[in-house]
């Protein structure tokens, strides 16, 4: 079979390169099931058009006209659309509807177009919510500018626009006055492919949750993994720390919401992956449906990585007609891709933002995303995982100090912790550092009390470092070290704290303080991704890095 997988396009702000992984991973399982692939992408920048991992290669525009002829010239017996973002999608929604795909014959894989048509269309999908007595919002369906107008004095504020058939909440926002909302709904009505868009009472400050789900086309549905946000909702959960899977939720709660996620994913008929967002009330069980993507989306490239369950490869093969029991855990070499992936470990991910290079931007965070990456920690805890995702965004601050927030007066502080912006983390850290209460923070971030009870612990160990530093103080200097170790942080935070600018210590301070680093520094042992929390034997595992005692890595035998 030649099948015709449709790519995402340039890497822009608001749709990152997660899609380009999606659809490497697409072409590599398809050409494994023995499928010739044809590939059409604008973009010549990324891996998935690296020459190989299609048979035939297309950088040409996103668009019918151009889909079209090559879809004339290559013949293809079936299209593959939800491997390539918003843009595959959209792309094969106009194909269908001009009439190209029946001209030519050529059939839809996976999930069909009418169910897709259903999880974008706000209205369709709503009705679906309604009869499945699955909660959502109390909103608005608006199509023209008439009828924007018309609600203008009847929807509570602030409330969320979003457009439909859109990717990384574009043409969205959140309206604070009439004025904004007419302003923010006529936007998204010229930008939604469909000229459709929700306006929907807000949900501010409630937790935003997302489960990632699986289906094949006989039914069977199994969660991948769920994740959880830092930020609560207003913020779009691609500008939102991420952690899986989730820390705060109860287990009454977290089943909860996996029955009603699994619940949806099969009224909408999906074949393939599926990614359900919700919002849960902080202070009871009640919950809303946010949106459903019913396609391989950007979460679904971190669940894959945080799991070690290829996601977009198991999607594509369900796509061709394949079940989930089976298709091969790659991973295991052992189990089949319906066992459900067991984490024992905590993931986390912070957004990477292009402000260091557009200074003159607007860091304000709402509900259409700004970031262009992200980067993902893998460790045996939260603060940890924390500590070394900061690391990893390779920007000025290395750890919970930014140079920005210390000279703040508290009245400026705390208007930097309740606005959300690429660098609200330092600013909650500030505040928590100054002896601000958990709950009083929270009052104003809305970020849920655990996660910052746990950056408490790692301020307190901050603290202890900067103070022994002030002191002078060696004696205790070798378990404080090795404790720091331990909780996440680094040498070289370590050894800054420790000694700071080094102006006004003794020879002799310094001296232990180095001798100590080096004794107690904690060699890195390594940890197994498997998919199974080691409950089956894993053939092909991935590692990674913590300050721990045992160590799972193979080491290989030399002969």
């Amino acid at each position: 079979m030649k099948v015709l997988v449709i790519g995402s396009g340039p890497i822009v702000i608001g749709q990152a390169a997660e899609f380009d992984y999606a659809g490497t991973q697409a072409c590599k399982s398809l050409k494994e099931e023995g499928h010739e692939v044809v590939l059409i992408n604008s973009n010549p920048a990324t891996i998935m058009t690296d020459p190989g991992v299609a048979d035939a290669l297309y950088i040409e525009p996103l668009t019918p006209e151009f889909c079209e002829r090559v879809i004339a010239r290559e013949k293809p017996d079936a299209l593959l659309p939800t491997l390539g973002g918003q843009t595959g999608l959209n792309l094969a929604t106009e194909l269908a509807d001009r009439g190209i795909l029946e001209k030519y014959n050529v059939k839809v894989l996976g999930t069909p177009l009418s169910a897709i048509k259903k999880a974008e269309d706000r209205e369709s999908f709503r009705t679906l919510m309604r009869e499945i007595k699955e909660p959502v919002p109390e909103s608005w369906i608006i199509t023209t500018e008439s009828e924007l107008e018309a609600v203008l004095d009847v929807v509570p504020y602030p409330c969320i626009i979003r457009p439909a058939y859109t990717l990384g909440g574009t043409g969205g926002g959140i309206a604070n006055t009439r004025e904004e909302l007419w302003e923010t709904g006529r936007k998204g009505l010229k930008l939604s492919m469909r000229s459709q868009i929700m306006v929907e009472r807000s949900l501010l400050g409630w937790k935003e949750v997302e489960y990632e789900v699986m289906r094949d086309s006989k039914g069977t549905v199994i969660t991948v993994c769920n994740m959880e946000n830092f930020d609560p909702m207003g913020v779009h959960t691609g500008d939102s720390i991420v952690i899986a899977p989730s820390q705060t939720l109860s287990d009454l709660e977290y089943h909860m919401l996996r029955t009603a996620s699994l619940k949806i994913i099969d009224a909408l008929g999906i074949e393939g992956g599926c990614n359900v967002q919700l919002a849960v009330n902080p202070e009871s069980f009640d919950y809303y449906i946010i949106e459903v993507n019913p396609r391989v989306s950007r979460s679904s490239a971190l669940a894959s990585k945080a799991t070690g369950y290829p996601i977009a490869r198991v999607a594509a093969k369900i796509a061709i007609g394949k079940t989930l029991d089976e298709i091969d855990n790659q991973v295991t070499g052992t189990t089949k891709a319906c066992f459900e992936p067991a984490l024992d470990y905590c993931v986390v991910k912070i957004p990477r933002w292009p402000f260091d290079k557009f200074g003159s931007g607007d860091r304000t965070l709402f509900t259409q995303m700004k970031a262009t990456g992200e980067v993902m920690a893998i460790d045996r805890s939260f603060e940890a995982a924390l500590m070394k995702a900061i690391r990893g965004l390779e920007v000025k601050a290395r750890d919970l100090r930014h140079p920005k927030f210390a000279p703040m007066d508290d009245t400026e502080l705390k208007a930097a912790i309740k606005q959300p912006t690429d660098e609200r983390m330092w600013a909650i850290a500030e505040g928590l550092r100054r002896g601000y209460s958990v709950d009083e923070v929270n009052r104003l971030c809305r970020v849920d009390r655990w996660f910052l009870r746990k950056m408490v612990k790692l301020l307190t160990v901050e603290t202890k470092l900067a103070d022994a530093r002030k002191a002078q103080d060696v004696s205790g200097l070798a378990e404080l070290v090795k404790e720091a170790f331990l909780i996440g942080f680094p040498s070289p935070t370590i050894t800054s704290l420790l000694l700071g600018d080094e102006a006004g210590l003794s020879e002799s301070y310094r001296t232990r303080v180095a001798e100590e680093i080096e004794a107690q520094k904690v060699m890195p042992v390594f940890k197994m991704v498997d998919t199974c929390a080691g409950e089956f034997e894993s053939r092909t595992p991935y590692y990674y890095g913590t300050f721990e005692q045992e160590d799972d890595a193979r080491r290989p035998t030399l002969v």
